[in-house]
């Protein structure tokens, strides 16, 4: 019973309503326990003890009942809305995929001729498209994370040579921010062993947002890779925004964004960093941010070298 309202909430033991309530029970018992034994010392009338201890009993047992159906609401709705983020994401994904389809013929020209003022709009269409793309992705991949249902598959890969094509990737999108991407790599790097898929989408998000928030002007990302220990370590360092302290315990946090961003007008989620988090620490890592606003943002995360090696 206990471990399948835990499976239904998609909750870890510790944060399910019939453990709390569990919990509470051993804490009331002793308290009336506690109770007893110093009325009993103080209080010479027997009854009076008695009643003491049941009236505290009650009170004890009504708090704990509404609590425990307190945590249990509140469970049972994230609960509906993780299903409800995880189907609308779901959805979403066929009629973005077929309007995608559709904008990449007519700006072929394979349907008719098109009008040079005419592939401004299709190029807003289609960066839209994919920004639409990219957040359905995102919020499926949000919904398994919390249904406990995202499962990695790990493999042996070179995370210098996939480091080296996500930057080869961003060039274009970082000359058009005014960003210069300047590389440390550590020769000879041994291989990790993690999901390649997974950790490529972690690199493009943190370089995206290194472009991202770096500030108007020309600017500098760097990005730094080197084993330490029986580690693979990851940094990449922007001359950024920043952000303030008050808000980074926040950062990791779903659909979380600075204060400092909507002055900025940078376009985001807030998801990026959750997904992030996820994905390094289930892969056996562990990610680290520091800032300071105005002066710009490292993030570093580290990962298990392959033990086939």
């Amino acid at each position: 019973m206990l471990f399948e309202e835990c499976k239904k909430y998609h909750l870890p033991l510790y944060r399910c309503p019939s453990f709390i309530f569990f919990v509470l029970g051993l804490i009331n018992i002793f308290s009336i326990l506690t109770s007893y034994s110093i009325a009993n010392k103080i209080v010479e009338d027997p009854r009076i003890v008695a009643l003491t201890c049941a009236f505290l009993a009650c009170f004890l047992l009504i708090l704990s009942y509404f609590a425990t159906k307190t945590f249990e609401a509140l469970a049972e709705s994230n609960r509906i809305k993780s299903e409800f983020v995880a189907i609308a994401s779901h959805q979403l994904k066929t009629p973005i995929s077929n309007l995608k389809f559709a904008l990449e013929i007519l700006m072929s020209g394979k349907k008719g001729k098109i009008e040079p003022e005419q592939v401004e709009y299709f190029q807003i269409l289609k960066e839209n498209t994919n920004r639409l793309k990219e957040l359905a992705k995102d919020l499926l991949l949000v919904s398994k994370i919390e249904a406990g249902d995202f499962k990695l598959k790990k493999e042996e890969f070179d995370f210098l040579e996939l480091t080296e094509s996500v930057v080869k990737n961003f060039t274009p999108f970082a000359k058009a921010h005014n960003v210069e991407i300047k590389c440390y790599f550590e020769e000879s790097l041994p291989k990790v062993f993690a999901d390649k898929e997974q950790i490529k989408d972690v690199i493009e998000n943190l370089l995206d947002n290194a472009i991202k928030y770096s500030k108007k002007g020309k600017s500098l990302v760097e990005i730094k890779i080197c084993k330490k220990q029986k580690e693979i370590y990851f940094e990449i360092k922007d001359q950024g925004i920043g952000i303030s302290k008050k808000d980074q315990k926040y950062l990791f946090e779903k659909f979380f964004r600075g204060s400092n961003v909507p002055k900025n007008e940078i376009p985001g989620t807030g998801l990026g960093l959750f997904i992030a988090k996820s994905i390094i620490e289930r892969s056996g890592g562990k990610i680290n941010l520091k800032s300071e606003e105005g002066r710009g943002t490292i993030i570093s995360f580290t990962l298990p070298i392959s033990q086939k090696l």
